[in-house]
């Protein structure tokens, strides 16, 4: 069997019904309808996001990270045009801090199962996680709405200050970055912050634990490059090479519960075919 072949095999053995719909949509020329009924039975009446659609947040309550879980989805689908996006804004702005950023998560997560790295105090501040990768894609797809004006400035301030980020930190910026209108001034933060975040990346592919290797901070070309075509080449051989014997890939980070591994397995599956689909790495199989 095929790479996609392989992939298929594992989602149907193991994979989320949103992420077979996904898939059937991506690489199989299925319609993007199923996908978005999939993705609106994750979607609260306040128009946030839950239900474990992020694997690691069990609970029915809105958390914004699941919101930007849902943006990526529609943007693979091309599909901002649904009405999810503009519920969504409108659940962002009723969970926005007075600095105009959302909280990475919110206390309610207290109230049912969740990884242990999901701690926060009772008053959150804003944070680049998720505010950065969703003012960007709302940006990408020219969406206006209220939210977005005061997460763009709390995204340039923040950027303004920013010191040691992490690797999601990192990942967060750079969608901020390729997508923001203001390009120049895009363009001067990306050098001015370019070596600080290349610190956050994990270049050795046998390192252990729950690294970050270049495909991660670049899964798709980009407006903003970071790494050499040869470095991505190789790690996009390295990606081929790591898909597993079921054919899925999963991910490296501790599975606090059993059921969350191939949670985590389809949708990261799905994300790696697409990270070979936009370097033509499907396309040039044999």
């Amino acid at each position: 069997m095929d790479v996609l072949d392989r992939a298929e095999h594992y989602l149907l053995h193991h994979g989320r019904l949103i992420d077979r719909l996904r898939f059937q949509a991506l690489f199989r020329g299925g319609p993007r309808e199923p996908v978005l009924h999939a993705l609106r039975a994750y979607q609260n009446p306040d128009g946030g996001f839950g239900h474990a659609l992020e694997p690691d947040l069990r609970g029915a309550a809105s958390q914004p990270e699941p919101v930007e879980v849902a943006l990526w989805i529609l943007d693979e689908l091309d599909a901002f045009d649904s009405p999810m996006v503009p519920a969504a804004c409108d659940y962002l702005a009723s969970v926005t801090t007075p600095d105009g950023g959302v909280p990475w998560v919110l206390p309610t997560v207290r109230d049912a199962p969740h990884a242990p790295w999901w701690q926060t105090d009772d008053d959150p501040p804003g944070a680049l996680v998720p505010t950065a990768p969703i003012a960007g894609l709302l940006h990408k797809h020219g969406i206006t709405h209220p939210w977005l004006d005061g997460a763009t400035a709390f995204c340039w301030a923040r950027l303004a200050d920013l010191k040691e980020p992490g690797p999601y930190d990192a990942m967060a910026v750079l969608a901020f970055l390729s997508h923001v209108p203001d390009r120049e001034r895009a363009l001067a933060e990306f050098d001015r912050l370019r070596d600080t975040l290349l610190g956050t990346v994990t270049y050795d592919l046998s390192a252990p634990g729950h690294v970050h290797h270049p495909l991660d901070f670049a899964p798709r070309p980009s407006p903003l490059p970071l790494f050499s075509q040869d470095l991505l080449d190789a790690h996009l051989d390295a990606l081929l090479a790591a898909q597993s014997e079921e054919g899925g890939w999963g991910a490296n980070w501790p599975m606090w519960t059993p059921l969350v591994e191939h949670e985590w397995g389809g949708y990261i599956t799905v994300q790696r075919l697409r990270t070979l689909q936009a370097y033509g790495r499907l396309a040039d199989l044999p």
